[in-house]
Formats: structure tokens, C-alpha cells, sequence
């Protein structure tokens, strides 16, 4: 039987490494279904993705490492050879050191005429795709010796590169790379998605992934509840409207922020949430610019404020409030900030807001967090890089402090809610890496709880909303994307 191959649609569901291995041993120790036999499906698989991805590939380079992995390799090496292709396998393990399956395969290749080098490869040039069959998903310290010799080897390799379930040197669990790791093109992975595929540095180092059930029952697959949700495509969670509907059943937005020389960002807040259906937004900023603040969106209503006193009025007409962007940490900001966390409004907290928060922690309901890795670390007293070797943690970290609803962006943004199953978003790129795109963000967030949406649903629905308005406008090119440049695909997408 051909194990079954999803491309264009991945499973929803993402485990651990350690689930995975679970319902690989159900598969084999309750259902009977031999392990030689899912090793034969996963390297059949990936020869499948290969064949998919470099149809005129006619020279193949394998690297097996010394676990089932490898023996998924030997595999694929095997299949190679059936269709008459050039393979050469570099073996980094000693095939007499292979454990039973993984044995039983590599004797098969052997029968078949195959032949193998033992050691890390040199220049692999002479190749067309490099098959990566290192090390699986049971890594747990840096890559070292030989093997980093062999990823340095396959990286700097110009052809294609197929990864075999997960780029050697990745962490499944964390996306964090360990010492060294495959950067792939391509990225065939079995029975269970791993959470780390998607999220931290797994999108770099997987590029596009595939994915194989290997036709075990459906009671494999749902055996281990899923770690995360992965969230590969934009989905419009606002009903119709009403052709009775008027400005007043879809919410106030209050942005609060434009301090002096960052007045930019909070009108681009304000604008996003305009975008995306919210029936009213307001400003308030400094007095010192507030009636220019509107003059190219004249819908947004701009107030200046100097003190809470000043906040206050406008608090009582809000629905949701989106606090942050360039609101600066002066005195200003502190007080005004204090009296939002005094409300019982439902606020989305960005950049200074979180910065501020930081420095006078405190938990809350109804809010969401949405820091980026700098930001994440200054709320957890701890560093940037700590927090992207494990995002997972670092999230539920902050859930565990701060309370609500609490994002991680960048690659793989994660968001969470206590005692709820993660999310992945799947979507966006490199060209939101510029100034704005979380001012904007904040704006989307805060519009959609404006017309009613729970935060959880909210945030879902905006970073995907986000992310696919980004890949609309990057149609044209990553690089100069502009926060603005998303603002007429979020009114498309939010009508589809």
C-alpha cells in the first residue's frame, strides 16, 4: 500500500517528539503493524516528495545516520536504485551498528546492488539532491563530530536537499537548532507533524513540508491528544452582516499612544482597525498633534490627552482598547496605562505597553499580549535568545505571569490561553520584517474584539488575517513591503 502523501493541505493537529514515538510503538506493539513495514512506507514516502520535487534528478547522495532515520534512508537509497538512478550513501554509522529494522533495510539495499562510504561525505557537487537521513527526532544536544562535518557538508550544497521527518540538527519540540542543522528545501515527515517544524527556526530549516500518514488506522493518528494546533490558512470567523446594521453594533476601538515623533504608529493601529470592520475608532494622543494626527484618515476620531482624567470619558465609549504603539515610557504613558489596567475593557498590549508591564508586572483577564522575542524577554526577566530556544515555554511562561491571552511572534507566531491548546500561524514571510507591522497588528486584534469576537477566536483569526494580508502584498516582492501596504487586503480578506 502507498502511504498517503497531503502537500496542499497538512494535518491541524502537531505533537512532541515523545508523542510521536508513542503512537508509532501503538502502531507496532497494539495494532500489529510491523515496524519494518512503517520504516518501508516513510522511505517511500520521501523517494515520492523527491521524485515530486526533482523529477529530473538522476544522481542522488543519501547520509544515514545510525537510527531509524538512517534506515529510512537506506530506504530511500533502495527505491533510488529500483528507479535506475545514480545513489551513493554515505553511512556515519557503521551498518554492523544498526539496530533490527534499521539492519533489515540496509540489507536490502545491499542485496540490491547498493553500495555505501562510511564517514562524513566531502563536496557533494557531483550530486543532484542530497537526501538528509542523519538524525531523527530524538536529539537532544548539539550536533558534533562527524555529523556537523556532514551538515556543514549538505548546507553548503547548491542542488536540492530533502530532509527525512526533520531537518538533522532541529529540535521537534522547540524549533531551536542544536549546535548545527540542515537548512532543506524540503521536508517529508510521518504519522504525527512535529511542533517544532513550524515555529523558531523550523521554517527556515524545513522549507516546504510534506507530509505522510504512512496508511496507519485513523486510532493511530488520534491516539496522543495534539501539543498545538497548526493554523496554515486564513479563516473569516465574523458572521454576516445584517443589512439592517448600523456603525454602533460593530464596536469602538480607543488606540491610546503617539507620543511625540511616533505619531505613525498609532494612527496605523487605528486605521487596521477600521479596516477590519470595527464601527468607530478614536485616538488618544498628545495634544500637541492630535489634529493632525487624522488628516489623511479623517474617520478616525483623534483626542488629546495629558492625563488620565483626560482618558477617562473616552474609556467610557470604548468597547476595546489597543494600547502601545509609540506610546513611549515616559510619565505620560504610565499614568494613562495605569488607568487602562483599572478598567474592565478588553485591551490588546503592544511594544511600550509591554515594556512598561514589565517593569511593574501585574496579571490580568481580559487582555492579549502580543510581544515579540525582545519584548517576551524583558516580561520574563530573561533574554532573547533564551526565549527563542524554546518558544513553547516562553509562551506558557507568560500565560502563567501575565494571565489572558498571550502571542509570541515571529516565525511560527504562537498563541495561547491558559488551559487551551496552542496555536501555529503557518502563514506570512520575510518582507513583514519592517516597522509597523505590529502597530498594525494591534489595530486588527483590537477591531475584531471590538465586534464582538472572544480574544482567543480574535487572535487566531487576526495573525492569520495579518499574515495573509502580508502574502497578498508581497506578491510583488518581499523586500520594501510597508506596514500600510496590507491595509486594503485586510478590508478584502476580512469580506471574504
Amino acid at each position: 500500500m502507498k502511504p498517503k502523501i497531503v502537500t496542499a493541505q497538512l494535518p491541524k493537529r502537531l505533537y512532541r517528539a515523545e508523542q510521536v514515538r508513542a503512537m508509532d510503538r501503538y502502531a507496532i506493539d497494539r495494532l500489529g503493524v510491523p515496524g519494518q513495514v512503517l520504516m518501508e512506507r516513510a522511505g517511500a514516502a520521501a523517494f515520492q516528495v523527491l521524485r515530486r520535487h526533482w523529477p529530473d534528478a538522476r544522481r542522488i547522495a543519501v547520509l544515514c545516520g545510525g537510527g531509524n532515520n538512517g534506515g529510512d534512508g537506506y530506504v530511500v537509497a533502495r527505491q533510488a536504485l529500483d528507479a535506475r538512478l545514480e545513489v551513493e550513501v554515505f553511512a556515519l554509522c557503521s551498518p554492523k551498528r544498526l539496530p533490527g529494522d534499521a539492519l533489515t533495510v540496509f540489507q536490502a539495499y545491499q542485496a540490491a546492488g547498493g553500495n555505501i562510504t562510511e564517514g562524513a561525505p566531502g563536496p557533494l557537487e557531483n550530486f543532484d539532491v542530497v537526501v538528509d537521513a542523519l538524525l531523527g527526532t530524538g536529539l537532544d544536544r548539539a550536533v558534533a563530530g562527524s555529523y556537523a562535518q556532514a551538515v556543514g557538508a549538505i548546507n553548503a550544497f547548491s542542488g536540492g536537499v530533502l530532509a527525512v521527518d526533520i531537518p538533522s540538527g532541529l529540535h521537534a519540540d522547540s524549533g531551536n537548532i542544536l549546535g548545527c542543522a540542515v537548512e532543506a528545501d524540503a521536508t517529508v515527515t510521518f504519522i504525527g507533524l512535529k511542533q517544532g517544524l513550524f515555529t523558531g527556526e523550523g521554517p527556515a530549516c524545513g522549507g516546504k513540508v510534506w507530509y505522510g500518514d504512512l496508511a496507519v488506522p485513523e486510532t493511530v493518528l488520534t491516539c496522543q491528544e495534539p501539543s498545538a494546533r497548526l493554523w496554515s490558512r486564513y479563516r473569516n470567523l465574523l458572521p454576516p452582516r445584517r443589512r439592517t446594521a448600523h456603525k454602533g453594533y460593530f464596536g469602538h476601538v480607543l488606540v491610546v499612544g503617539g507620543e511625540v515623533g511616533f505619531t505613525g504608529a498609532a494612527r496605523m493601529a487605528a486605521e487596521a482597525a477600521a479596516r477590519v470592520g470595527a464601527g468607530l475608532v478614536s485616538v488618544a494622543t498628545r495634544s500637541a498633534h492630535a489634529t493632525q494626527l487624522n488628516a489623511l484618515r479623517p474617520e478616525i476620531m483623534s483626542h488629546g490627552v495629558e492625563t488620565s482624567a483626560d482618558l477617562a470619558p473616552l474609556l467610557e465609549r470604548a468597547t476595546a482598547v489597543a494600547v502601545g504603539p509609540g506610546l513611549g515610557q515616559a510619565d505620560w504613558a504610565r499614568d494613562l496605562l495605569q488607568k487602562i489596567w483599572d478598567s474592565d475593557l478588553p485591551v490588546v498590549a503592544d511594544a511600550d505597553a509591554l515594556n512598561l508591564l514589565a517593569q511593574s508586572p501585574v496579571k490580568r483577564g481580559k487582555w492579549m499580549l502580543t510581544p515579540h522575542p525582545g519584548e517576551a524577554a524583558r516580561l520574563l526577566e530573561s533574554s532573547p535568545r533564551l526565549v527563542e530556544e524554546d518558544r513553547f515555554a516562553a509562551l506558557a511562561a507568560m500565560l502563567e505571569r501575565y494571565g489572558g491571552v498571550c502571542m509570541l511572534k515571529g516565525a511560527g507566531t504562537l498563541v495561547g490561553e491558559t488551559e487551551s491548546t496552542p496555536g501555529i500561524c503557518a502563514l506570512g514571510n520575510p518582507g513583514m520584517a519592517s516597522g509597523g507591522m505590529g502597530d498594525v497588528l494591534t489595530g486588527v486584534l483590537a477591531g475584531l474584539i471590538a465586534q464582538g469576537m472572544p480574544l482567543f477566536e480574535a487572535a487566531r483569526m487576526g495573525v492569520c488575517l495579518h499574515a495573509a494580508a502580508a502574502d497578498a502584498a508581497a506578491a510583488e516582492g518581499e523586500r520594501g513591503l510597508l506596514a500600510t501596504d496590507l491595509m486594503p487586503w485586510l478590508r478584502r480578506l476580512v469580506n471574504q
